[in-house]
């Protein structure tokens, strides 16, 4: 956990940097949609990786996953200890329960 939350406080820093000098500052200076696009490649490359059963490319682009989550996540104002709270919150409950409660409302 603490190299998440020293990772967010470096994205956080650098999303105020020259865009110029900075590839978190370059994403933020894009736009969320640039953000979000980038994220979802990553995550694809992430299962393409999984099926390969390459495990170092596996955990590369996992890395990259979570990287490229957490610059959206700035960019939308969350915060890793809400996504934890969250996490936190769902800990004990069936994952098929816990779905179902979300289709409900």
């Amino acid at each position: 956990m603490d190299t998440l939350t020293r990772l967010q406080a470096v994205i956080d820093q650098r999303r105020k940097a020259d865009p110029g000098t900075s590839y978190v500052a370059h994403l933020t200076h894009r736009g969320l949609p640039v953000m979000v696009r980038k994220f979802g490649e990553e995550a694809v490359e992430t299962c393409v990786a999984a099926l390969a059963q390459e495990r170092e490319d596996f955990i590369a682009e996992a890395a990259d996953t979570i990287f490229h989550l957490m610059i959206v996540m700035a960019a939308k104002g969350v915060s890793l200890e809400e996504v934890m709270a969250e996490l936190d919150r769902r800990e004990g409950t069936s994952g098929l329960e816990e779905k179902a409660s979300r289709s409900e409302g």
